[in-house]
Formats: structure tokens, sequence, C-alpha cells
């Protein structure tokens, strides 16, 4: 009976794509010209020293499509998409076009692991003493994941594989990360998103967390909430947060700059605003933030703000998907005043149809004072600070005020303001920034980041004692 199951469901996944235009052939050139005509970086990353180049990848990519089946087109397309090396472009999975049982079959063919939970356990169990610190059960939202040493491989490796999760788009077996260890000190090899993707986070691990920034703070132990259906996934919260740590010292946790947190982080500020007129030392902390729009940070710069600071603008290509799929969507959670901002801009953008248009200003923001406190302010930046939370440090490290702490950010600031669209084939999900900032020209960031003042080693476990203690240097 399973097996008849498996292929009526096979057979109704297949009938689902054939309704639509799933051929990978189509769906790649489709792909192609999207980019070539409506991808803003496209003319910065493809140009005379590499188009022949680019030229070769691309017909290599399309001869290997023309035979291609669905789950071998989302890699293709990916694997495409990484020439750009640029963090704004994303291609994956709607997965409200598909049932659970189809995205199950989609992503059946995953690699695996033969440990099972009951031989895990038993391996946890018989071989308590002489296991390494990271083997054992980690959680983290609905995921449960055992890391286990990898026998196969001559250097110390791990594998993270799945115990509990959506039963959907992640099974038990299949491996969700690999993780080296070196020198005592453990590496990411790589890590799979929710949609399979392919990531190279960095790692930072303690007794009891393994901290995979922007991809979670893993816990140690079993989940202690029961699985939930993939209808109602649950993904914890990034939360930001106001802590005082000393007579002198306070820390300020912003830990997304999404709209729809943007209440939030002003009611956090004006509810602190006696707090912050007694704090000396402000530490603000942006590790892993990944971005969302600028308005949300608005209610700091007062607190850094001791001169001019200058924003670059920016150009958007103005093309008719560009228009349709970033700037006509539906902002429901912004402002009246934005909301205004953003037609008066798809009329301007409307107006210069086929350009490479102005839309963005450069201006200066001056106040009319400089508060005394704080007195000094320690922003903390790592690999996965990126877009908005990058356009923050931009305007921060103009302050006198401000150190940079950490490590060089994203480098996913030159371009952005995204459109999201789908290819002929609707279950795949293409991403892409239609705007560029003129400090790019100048001041070329991507894949760069922004560089610390202060670097902090990746060593150094606890950042936040790092900068309170180097005052004293």
């Amino acid at each position: 009976m399973k097996y008849i199951i498996c292929f009526l469901c096979l057979f109704f996944f297949t009938l689902a794509l054939k309704a639509q235009n799933c051929n990978c052939d189509d769906n790649f050139r489709f792909l192609v010209e999207k980019i070539k005509k409506n991808y803003i970086g496209y003319p910065d990353k493809v140009n005379s020293l590499n188009q022949l180049q680019f030229k070769k990848f691309t017909d290599s990519l399309q001869l290997i499509a023309s035979t291609s089946n669905s789950y071998k087109c989302l890699s293709l397309m990916r694997e495409w998409l990484s020439f750009f090396k640029d963090k704004h472009i994303d291609f994956g999975m709607d997965f409200s076009k598909l049932s659970p049982d189809s995205v199950r079959i989609f992503f059946a063919n995953e690699e695996k692991t033969t440990w099972t939970e009951t031989t895990f356990k038993s391996y946890l169990q018989q071989n308590n003493t002489i296991l390494d610190s990271i083997e054992g059960i980690w959680n983290y939202g609905m995921y449960e994941i055992g890391i286990v040493k990898d026998h196969t491989q001559k250097n110390v490796e791990f594998i993270g594989f799945v115990l509990k999760a959506d039963s959907a788009r992640w099974m038990p077996q299949q491996i969700k990360f690999k993780i080296s260890k070196v020198d005592n000190q453990y590496k990411t090899i790589y890590f799979s998103g929710g949609d399979h993707s392919i990531n190279y986070p960095s790692l930072i691990t303690q007794k009891n967390q393994l901290d995979f920034g922007f991809f979670g703070k893993w816990k140690r132990g079993e989940k202690k909430t029961k699985a939930v259906s993939p209808a109602k996934i649950i993904v914890p919260e990034l939360i930001s947060s106001f802590k005082v740590l000393d007579e002198q010292t306070s820390l300020l946790t912003l830990a997304s700059f999404d709209i729809k947190y943007k209440r939030s982080i002003d009611s956090l500020i004006d509810s602190n605003k006696n707090n912050l007129a007694h704090t000396k030392h402000l530490i603000v902390d942006v590790r892993d933030n990944p971005g969302g729009t600028t308005s949300c940070f608005e209610k700091l710069i007062p607190y850094l703000y001791t001169n001019p600071i200058h924003i670059d603008g920016g150009i958007v290509l103005a093309t008719e998907d560009n228009i349709r799929d970033c700037y006509e969507k539906d902002y429901s959670l912004s402002s009246t005043a934005t909301k205004k901002k953003i037609q008066e801009n798809n009329k301007k953008l409307r107006a210069h149809l086929g350009e490479l248009y102005y839309l963005y200003k450069p201006e200066t923001i001056k106040l009319s004072k400089t508060l005394k406190n704080p007195e000094r302010i320690s922003i903390l930046i790592n690999g996965n600070t990126a877009s908005s939370g990058e356009y923050f440090i931009l305007r921060a490290e103009q302050s006198k005020k401000v150190t940079l702490f950490g490590q060089n950010t994203a480098g996913m600031v030159d371009y952005g303001e995204i459109a999201i669209t789908h290819t002929p084939c609707s279950i795949f999900t293409l991403i892409y920034p239609v705007a560029k900032s003129l400090h790019a020209v100048k001041r070329p960031l991507d894949n760069i980041g922004i560089a610390p003042n202060i670097s902090i080693p990746e060593s150094e476990r606890d950042w936040i004692n790092f900068v309170r203690n180097y005052k004293n240097e």
C-alpha cells in the first residue's frame, strides 16, 4: 500500500508540473533573459574581461537544462546565478504552490545518512565518555538535529542530520549541515537552508549553543515542543532589546530592520529615553541583522549624531518588470507617508521607462544639537550584518562617537531594493535587486563589506565583554 500511495503522489506531482510550463530548458532561458534585462548589477558583473567565459558557462548549463527535470533545474538555476556573487539574488521555491506530499517528493533524493534516531541515541549512550563535545542532539525552531562524527573521512568532520522537522521540506536522515574541526576550532563546511539552498555561514560554538548567525542559534538537547504541520511552521522571532549592563553601559540589540519590526524598535527606543540620557557608553549589536528598511533605525540617529551625515543617492533600472515586481507591490505595513512616497516614485519611474533613473538624490542629515549622552557608541558588526543593516553602519560611522567592532559586514549594500517574481514554472521564485547606491562608484563594498575599526578575533566568544573591557586598554 505504501508504494501505491508514493506512486500516486508522484503521479499527481507530475500532473501539477505539466499543468504549467515546468520545462527546464524554457525556464532556464527565461531566467537568463530576465536577469540580463532587469538586474541592475549585470553590466558590472559581466564585462569585456569575462564576457566570453560567461557565455561558455551559460551555454554549458543551458545544454544540461535541455534534458533536466525540475529537481535538477533548481540547482542549475542557482549555479548560474552564483556567477554574479550577489547576496541579494536568490532562487528558491514557492511552497504555497505545492502540497506537503509534493514538496516531500521534490526533495526525496537529497543527501541522507544511514543513521536513524534509534541507532544514533544508542551510539550516544554507548560512547558517552568518548564523544566529541559537539556530538549529540541539538534543536532550533522546528528542527531537531543529530550531530555525529563522520568516520568515513580522514579529517575530523561531523554531519548534522535531521531527527525531526516539518516532514515535508526536511525529512529524518537528510543531512542539514557538515562541520569540520581543525586545531580544536569548528567551522562550517556547508549549511542547507530551509529550501535546501547551500550556504556557508560562520560558526561560533559554546558549551550548549551552536551559533550559525542568520541560520540560528542551536541549543543542545531535544525539542520540548511537539512537531508542527508544514502549514504551521514556527520560526523563532528576531527580537530587539535594551539592557542596562552597569552604571556606565547599556546594550541595544537590533536583530532585524524588517518593516514589521519598525513599531517595536521605535517603541523600544522611546521607552528607554531616560536610560539613553544617562548612558555614557552605548553598545549597539547589529550582528546577524539581515536588513530590511532604513526607516527602522531613524529614531536612533539623534543619539549617535555629532556632525552632518551624508547619504549617497541611488539609481534604479526602470524596466516594466522592475516597476511591477518591486515598486508596485503591496506595502501594507508601511506608513501612510511612505506609501505616498512609493506612489510618487512609481510615477517618476514610469516616466523614465527603460532608463537608469536617479530616483534617490544625495542628501545630508543636519540636526540642531548633539546629545551629551551616550558619550561613545560601540557597534558590533559581523559577516551577517547585511543590506539595510549596512546602511545603518554607513550613517553611523560618520559620527565621532562611533567605533565599529567585530568583523567585515556582508557586502550587500551596493545593490538593493529587490524584485520578486516567478518563472513560467510558478513553483520557482526569483529575487534580484533593481537599484544601485551611488557609494558603489567611489567606495565599492560588494562582497567586501564595511571593515570594523577594531577587529574581534573568531576565537573570542563574548563580544559584549570584549567591548566593555576594551575601554580600559
